[in-house]
């Protein structure tokens, strides 16, 4: 008589082995170079949305969105963190405006935003959720006389967001617009860079994608593709697909970057998987050799941002903070009065020590912004950096150039700067709200989207500011 399945006893070894050997499948599955060819097959249907859609332009929603869009055809990138979107949450993010998007909204009727999500999901709530908030408060605060009521309405998609959930989410959408409005902006500004309204639309592999030129005559859309299939069951079921298969690069790519994989895809996706490794080590260390130092970004008339190494020259008139991931003495910091080199260390360790580093950070600033300018005729002085007749300016670099360095250049504008960005020191007893700190960063923000202070440098720089 034939035993029945469920009656069958491996011996432990058995079940031992079989873990390792599922383990191992799924390693195997989800290697490199399925990554890989999984990325280039959901950036070929993100380029199909586009052409569908009137060839509106691709906008990547950082940082997975990047790996779906060559840079050949990315017309911008977007903040829209799919935190701001989760159950409970549902913030409209002061920090994260995205309001570089308008002009190419406006410019274009429309944009198409570009993202996915691990197996599962059918999209991530930074589409489904965060994008829909984001659309209904600048619809509220921009046209807030526009016709029709339909236009301050939340829109969300039905098949990922329950009414229970939409309910909560548009009883919210008030404070969020009052929080927007609070921090001053200039919105007849950002009016005119639309011609009207703006409105989510949502498109998966699942949707039938029709050609269409159409102009939407009400509203701007603003076209939420989720690039990645949706795979119910394990990815071993796929054939080597992966869905979102962008995620998580700390744990798979090797220091590979959307832009290297784009200028050399055909090359890795033809290089059998034992190799995959050594070229993706190779590729990337070429590209940091030839790497060129990005530009620095202005985000006040006289106060920059940059990333590390600094450029070899550098203007007289121009002071210099570099925040280093090693740990100094405080007593090596300054090299000249233009220059300061600060050595915080690194992640959240390099965040809470800012805390420490801002009072002479700041002390250093307002020194050199405070010096007497000099003309090219003066004779310089002892201890000056040079003699210069330009403008002073404020340079603050980190190795990212968008997390310490955002987060001094934070607290050097509440301290230093007015309104309109000219130096303007307040007296040591003018204390600081966080209201008004809030509204100094979405300057920064509104200057340099790419800007990305962690919540750990953004506390330091309160306790710093407000005691």
């Amino acid at each position: 008589m034939a035993s029945a399945t469920s009656s069958l006893v491996f011996p432990p070894q058995a079940n031992h082995n079989f873990s390792r050997i599922l383990g191992d499948l799924k390693r195997s599955n989800l290697s490199i170079g399925n990554r890989l060819r999984s990325v280039r097959e959901d950036a070929d249907f993100a380029g199909e949305v586009a052409a569908a859609f009137g060839g509106r332009p691709l906008v990547a929603n950082e940082r997975c969105g990047s790996w779906y869009v060559p840079p050949a055809r990315k017309a911008g990138s977007a903040y829209f963190k799919s935190t701001d979107g989760h159950a409970g949450q549902w913030r409209f993010s002061t920090r994260r405006l995205n309001l570089q998007l308008l002009g190419l909204i406006g410019g274009r009727d429309g944009c198409v935003v570009v993202d996915s999500t691990r197996r599962g999901k059918r999209m991530p709530d930074a589409l489904s959720k965060t994008v829909p908030i984001w659309c209904c408060v600048l619809n509220r605060v921009l046209f807030p006389d526009a016709p029709g009521s339909h236009h301050h309405q939340l829109f969300t998609p039905p098949n990922a967001v329950s009414p229970s959930e939409h309910a909560q989410i548009e009883a919210r959408i008030p404070e969020h617009v009052a929080s927007l409005l609070a921090l001053g902006l200039d919105v007849e500004a950002l009016r005119r860079q639309l011609k009207k309204p703006i409105r989510p639309v949502w498109v998966t592999q699942e949707s039938q994608l029709v050609p269409t030129d159409e102009v939407f005559a009400d509203f701007h859309p603003v076209i939420c593709c989720t690039s990645s299939r949706r795979v119910a069951g394990g990815e071993m079921s796929e054939g080597g697909y992966i869905q979102g298969a962008g995620d998580d690069t700390e744990n798979w790519a090797l220091g590979l970057t959307p832009p290297v994989f784009w200028r050399h895809a055909d090359l890795l996706l033809s290089t059998p998987e034992p190799d995959l490794p050594d070229l993706v080590r190779s590729l990337v260390a070429e590209e940091a050799a030839n790497a060129d130092a990005s530009s620095p970004k202005q985000v006040a008339p006289c106060l920059f941002v940059g990333c590390l190494p600094l450029p070899d020259q550098i203007s007289p008139s121009m002071c210099t903070v570099a925040i280093y991931s090693k740990t100094t003495d405080s007593s090596s910091w300054v090299k000249s009065p233009s220059l300061m080199e600060v050595g915080v260390g690194k992640h959240k360790l390099a965040s809470r020590n800012l805390r420490l580093a801002l009072p002479s950070i700041s002390d250093f600033v307002r020194r050199f912004l405070e010096r007497p300018t000099t003309t090219d005729s003066d004779p310089p002085t002892e201890g000056s950096s040079a003699s210069s007749s330009e403008p002073r300016r404020v340079l603050v670099a980190c190795e990212t150039g968008k997390d310490i360095s955002a987060g001094v250049a934070l607290a050097l504008l509440c301290q230093y700067f007015d309104d309109e960005g000219n130096f303007c020191p307040r007296p040591p007893s003018s204390g600081h709200t966080k209201s008004d700190i809030r509204v100094k960063l979405s300057r920064i923000m509104t200057q340099f989207p790419e800007a990305n202070p962690s919540r750990t440098t953004l506390q330091s720089v309160n306790s710093f500011l407000m005691g």
